[in-house]
């Protein structure tokens, strides 16, 4: 009987039907992972062509504005007859609103972080995280709208000569939207320690906190630094809220009482305008969207670079 049913399945049709459907496998997978290789070449594609676009507009600007000009010019009046192109002007207001909203984002979102990994029951973590990534799903000209109609009305009690368009309530609410950010990847990045690295920290007579500030935190450096250069990228790359809040005015300031000018905002400005494809005022976005692409590029180097040095491997 052995003998018949390995005969059967050696006979050629047998063979032929195991052949056919191995090499239909075989093509199967090469079709899936050429579909995923092209999936995942997407966005570096993307990023290419958004690099081209840019630096391919961005040197025609340059041909006609002097890039010292463009680096230390205080003004920047590129849609004026007495036309100036100083990018210091847009980047003193992006700085100034990034800085407020980092001094709100960073500590409450470490503190909020900390209190979630290593002090809420479960019950608590599980219903309150929820409900703080929501603040990161809320459309950010909502956020704007927040800011303008209701933060600086409540700063200008305590600020009377306050203008109606100022840094610091646009700062202060784009500070809350990016909260989630920093909490939900510090907070990813504690829970990953190992749990033995505290019991040991528990068994040397340690309290929860001096656990959590000298223990877990150390030891989840490279993730809570991953957290704060999402943060900073975050608040350089937002448009919306300053664009509805911070005044939209090109001014050479970091106090943040004043109204600003950004480089998203500018080039809202500019894209909502009429200004004529191929024109000097059109070009100037292409040259603001390339100084902001480099800020963003230089964090997230310095974000690889912390990433690399301080990853602890358990």
């Amino acid at each position: 009987m052995a003998s018949v049913a390995s005969a059967e399945l050696m006979s050629p049709a047998n063979v032929s039907d195991r052949l056919k459907k191995k090499h239909f496998r075989h093509v199967k997978e090469r079709i899936v992972e050429a579909l995923l290789f092209l999936a995942a070449s997407m966005s570096v594609f993307t990023t290419i062509a958004i690099v081209y676009i840019l630096v391919k507009e961005s040197v025609v600007f340059f041909q006609t504005v002097s890039i010292v000009d463009f680096l230390t010019d205080t003004q920047w009046t590129p849609l004026f007859d007495d036309a100036h192109f100083g990018i210091m002007v847009l980047l003193s207001g992006t700085l100034t609103s990034s800085a407020v909203a980092l001094l709100v984002a960073i500590p409450l979102g470490t503190i909020i972080a900390i209190y979630l990994s290593e002090f809420a029951p479960f019950k608590v973590r599980e219903i309150s995280k929820p409900f703080l990534e929501l603040l990161g799903g809320v459309p950010t000209i909502v956020y704007g709208y927040f800011a303008l109609v209701f933060i600086t009305p409540l700063l200008q009690k305590l600020y009377p000569g306050l203008p109606g368009f100022n840094l610091l309530s646009a700062g202060l609410v784009m500070g809350v939207m990016i909260i989630p950010y920093v909490s939900s990847l510090s907070e990813d990045a504690m829970r990953a320690v190992p749990m033995s690295l505290r019991e040991g920290s528990y068994a040397m007579g340690a309290t929860r906190l001096q656990t959590a500030l000298r223990v877990v935190m150390p030891a989840a450096t490279s993730g809570i630094a991953s957290a704060y250069i999402l943060g900073i990228s975050r608040a350089v790359g937002e448009t919306m809220i300053l664009a509805v809040a911070a005044g939209m005015q090109p001014n050479l300031t970091f106090n943040p009482l004043e109204p600003g000018a950004t480089i998203t905002s500018y080039i809202v400005q500019v894209a909502l305008g009429d200004l004529p494809h191929g024109s000097i005022g059109y070009q100037t976005i292409f040259a603001a969207g390339l100084t902001l692409l480099l800020m963003t590029l230089f964090f997230n180097i310095l974000g690889h670079f912390l990433r690399k040095k301080f990853r602890e491997v358990y």
